[in-house]
């Protein structure tokens, strides 16, 4: 019998009304828990509607952009809610990007103001140096922003502008597929392009996979080590927890091992021994927490419940993880385009080395070259293709890009850019990026295969595989390793372990010991870099 789905939102829907009307009966309960201190539900509301309010005290009319480049913290939340409940559509941007890249964003998104943290103002200052902006006015977070006065703007301290405001009166009247907020894809191959969400999507996935396939509740205290500019970390520290009326913890520094133990374990002034019971990562952060020798024991921690995305788990990393905590690790499958995961495994039912089933509401097909769906064979399997999803999340298109919206967006169906496969008993296995898949000896190679089988190796941390050409013209496997802290091995020694778990034609031929990986700032390996890489040194014809 399928499951029964949540009812649709109305057609008028406004998203940061929905969750301030959710939990206006518990005012006292603490939302957000951030670097300086706790923000209860009640306050959230009034200060969200007074955000709204300020925003269109500086003009700001429906659908006009705004550049949100803020650490995570109570103020981004405000902000962003701000904003949608203004009608105001919040361009949430990567804090880790160079003055060259906000330029890019601030033109390309036409944002008329910014919402800045105070530590990344300077960068935002050279930013608007280089002119061809609209930007009217900027606010600024958490500090002085005496260091650096952007020429030409408006500028105003995000505390007193609040406060100068009193709280708007009304949401605005929005539909529920009306342009909402935009995310940049992480870039991790190639430039990103500007994501126009609506506010239903975010509705739906906090329906379908936060309390459908998570089951959060009202008492969980919620951390996620993926920022909220990235699509997965807005989903698990905002819309996800915020929909039930859980607790989240923010955190504005980079998720280090020792940052990130130190929240899990409630060791920081504001937690005060409040222990996460829900924890968000990427694979790389829990490979590198794994290797660390801080690593807190079981009882330290108060875990029921963690979630990977953002590159696929490998099986070892899961299954050390269970072992050390006692707690799986719920691997799924998402994007940018869709918002959130719409493949997932299950608490309580996890098969490591897969991305598990279709989230209900989803619908995903395997397609070959051709583009149509490809035939199970007879075990009900399917072999290596094209992912493609069905589902009411989708994103409405790239901004200012309709061959790369028509090439993504084909009707219903959202192309994922992933290759995939699917076992015997449904569950879909991941292959790589299209742009990454290896045909050698006329057969396709997954590099992700070949990688999980590399981290299965004691010495190795990190590893990444690319295709290079041998003197015949032919493709072969080569593998980058980052080795664990103070380990040694060598490459013949690597080779041989590939040889025993891999069929011969996947081992890597050639080994490359590199202290670290080129990677997004959400944790995703850049193998194109290390294309260009193996461009660059390959020696003239």
């Amino acid at each position: 019998m399928p499951p029964t789905l949540p009812p649709a939102p109305p057609e008028r829907f406004n998203f940061a009304a929905h969750l301030l009307a959710r939990n206006a009966a518990h005012p006292e309960r603490p939302a957000l828990i951030d670097d300086v201190g706790e923000l209860r539900y009640g306050a959230l509301h009034e200060r969200v509607r007074r955000c709204a309010q300020a925003l269109r005290a500086l003009g700001l009319r429906r659908e006009e952009r705004v550049l949100l480049l803020m650490h995570d913290s109570s103020d981004w939340v405000v902000a962003f809610l701000g904003c949608l409940y203004a009608g105001v559509v919040p361009v949430a941007v990567n804090s880790l990007l160079t003055a060259d890249d906000y330029a890019y964003q601030l033109r390309h998104a036409r944002a008329q103001a910014a919402l800045v943290s105070a530590p990344l103002l300077p960068t935002l200052a050279q930013a608007l140096q280089q002119g061809g902006h609209e930007v009217h006015s900027v606010v600024v977070s958490r500090g002085s922003a005496d260091a650096a006065q952007p020429g030409g703007v408006a500028l105003h301290a995000f505390d007193a502008w609040l406060d100068a405001h009193p709280p708007a009166n009304a949401a605005a009247d929005t539909h529920g597929d009306e342009p909402a907020f935009w995310l940049y894809s992480s870039g991790s191959t190639g430039r990103p392009k500007g994501t126009v969400h609506t506010h239903a999507n975010l509705y739906w996935t906090a329906e379908l996979y936060g309390r459908g396939v998570l089951g959060l509740q009202a008492h969980d205290l919620v951390f996620s080590a993926a920022k909220l500019f990235f699509a997965y970390g807005l989903g698990n520290a905002l819309s996800f927890p915020l929909s039930v009326g859980a607790s989240v913890v923010l955190m504005a520094e980079r998720p280090t091992p020792t940052a990130v133990f130190a929240r899990l374990t409630g060791n920081t002034p504001t937690l005060a021994g409040r222990r996460p019971t829900v924890f968000f990562g990427a694979p790389t952060g829990y490979a590198g927490m794994l290797a660390h020798p801080e690593l807190p024991e079981r009882h330290h921690v108060g875990l029921r419940l963690c979630s990977s995305a953002g590159e696929a788990l490998p099986r070892d990393i899961g299954e050390r993880w269970a072992a050390h905590f006692g707690v799986d690790i719920i691997d799924g499958i998402g994007s940018t385009e869709m918002l959130h995961i719409y493949c997932s495994n299950r608490p309580g039912a996890v098969a490591y080395g897969t991305s598990g089933t279709p989230v209900p509401g989803y619908e995903l097909e395997i397609r070959g070259d051709d583009g149509l769906p490809m035939a199970p064979n007879p075990d009900g399997s399917i072999d290596i293709g094209d992912l493609y999803v069905r589902g009411p999340s989708a994103a409405l298109m790239y901004w200012n890009d309709r061959e790369r919206s028509r090439q993504t967006f084909q009707g219903a169906w959202t192309r994922t850019g992933d290759k995939y496969t699917r076992d015997a008993h449904g569950r879909y296995i991941y292959a790589g990026r299209n742009d990454d898949m290896l045909k050698v000896s006329g057969i396709y190679v997954s590099p992700f295969e070949v990688e999980a089988t590399l981290v299965r190796h004691p010495a190795v941390l990190e590893a990444a595989v690319i295709g290079i050409t041998d003197a015949d013209g032919l493709t072969k496997t080569k593998a980058y390793v980052v080795l664990r802290p103070g380990a040694s091995t060598t490459a013949e020694e690597i080779q041989a372990h590939c040889k025993q778990h891999l069929a011969p034609f996947k081992y890597p031929r050639a080994i490359a010991f590199v202290a670290e990986l080129p990677k997004t700032a959400t944790g995703k390996i850049q193998r194109f870099r290390l294309r260009e890489l193996e461009a660059q040194q390959r020696p003239a014809a």
